[in-house]
């Protein structure tokens, strides 16, 4: 079962390992927070369980860091949706392409429209007193039978 707090950076990279196992071309992981909440960190832990071993950087500049086999077991896309504006911009970047062979770890996606989420799996991490992170999710139906089974 996965956990809903998570005590340090290491358990956030470890939890996003354990997710790599679980991963298919066509998913949508959303993670949400604010600045500091290990949105990033996460999506490091996914990708070094899916065999990326050099550094992960965050994508706020690049918008869209892909990663392809044979360093990834599968295509991947890091998105940050952070400075986007104008939702024409969001059509430029082909994530429907992408989810052909390939997966979508998406910082910020509240600049998409719900709708696009509604099969992903919707992570919400928010710092606690303690330092610690709060996870919270909503999974849609391509997660069933693997999220919280695994």
């Amino acid at each position: 079962m996965f956990p809903t707090v998570l005590d340090d950076e290491a358990a956030t990279i470890q939890l996003g390992k354990r997710l790599a196992n679980i991963l298919q071309p066509g998913d949508k992981i959303a993670l949400s927070g604010t600045l500091g909440a290990g949105k990033t960190s996460l999506a490091r832990g996914i990708l070094r369980g899916l065999g990326f071993e050099a550094d992960v950087p965050s994508p706020s500049f690049a918008i869209v860091q892909q990663y392809e086999p044979p360093d990834v077991r599968l295509p991947v896309a890091h998105v940050d949706f952070y400075r986007i504006e104008e939702p024409d911009e969001i059509q430029e970047l082909g994530l429907d392409d992408i989810l052909n062979e390939g997966a979508i770890i998406a910082e910020w996606p509240d600049r998409l429209p719900n709708s696009f989420w509604a099969d992903g799996l919707q992570i919400t991490l928010e710092i606690q007193n303690d330092n610690s992170r709060r996870l919270t999710w909503t999974a849609g139906p391509a997660w069933k039978d693997r999220w919280l089974t695994t």
